[in-house]
């Protein structure tokens, strides 16, 4: 029986790689480990950079993940994490928003169909509230392009469970948020995205 190939390379910041988690899985083996199919090989890289924001990730993803992707038989897709470090620098929202829309834009022109996974929110009232516009800017820009995006933010800045493993793990995403997150991600259009039946 042949199977069809995909090739999922991911990048984002350490939370991608589940830095927190004590099993080790973050939210992006989570959903891994619910993503198979009888007729499809499902092969992922994780490449994750800590601390980085969104204009780091834009000049440095392509040429990290194309050595990655596979030839014309190769179904190639992009997991884009993104997280809330643009705020810590002096950049503007549309600045964000532009350096999104490179990576995007880049990938379109490579046939490379690209799954953004927003960022979740800070255990920081103040922070969050500047976040939020984030959140919807990065949203926006995404599904004009036609896209998937995943809102981790609006769903949890209010989830008492996931503020409080924020709390208990000194505002990094622990077991119980990085779950959450998976959790997001596998019902609000994985699945679909890759054209695979929805896991049980």
């Amino acid at each position: 029986m042949e199977h069809r190939t995909i090739r999922i390379v991911a990048v984002g910041d350490e939370r991608l790689a589940g830095i927190g988690d004590p099993r080790a899985l973050g939210w992006f083996g989570r959903v891994l480990a619910r993503t198979s199919a009888e007729d499809a090989r499902v092969e992922a890289f994780a490449l994750p950079a800590p601390g980085e924001t969104v204009e780091q990730l834009s000049i440095r993803w392509f040429e990290e993940a194309r050595r990655r992707f596979g030839g014309s038989d190769t179904d190639n897709r992009l997991v884009v994490s993104l997280n809330d470090r643009d705020l810590d620098q002096t950049q503007s929202t549309a600045r964000s928003r532009l350096n999104l829309a490179n990576i995007l834009d880049s990938a379109s022109q490579n046939n490379i169909r690209v799954f953004v996974v927003g960022p979740t929110p800070s255990s920081d009232e103040e922070r969050n509230a500047a976040l939020g516009e984030l959140n919807t800017a990065y949203a926006d820009v995404t599904t004009r392009r036609n896209h998937v995006y995943v809102d981790a933010f609006n769903p949890l800045v209010g989830h008492e469970n996931f503020r409080k493993d924020l709390d208990a793990n000194g505002g990094r995403l622990g077991q119980t948020a990085y779950g959450l997150v998976a959790w997001l991600v596998l019902h609000r259009g994985w699945y679909q995205w890759l054209g695979l039946p929805q896991a049980d």
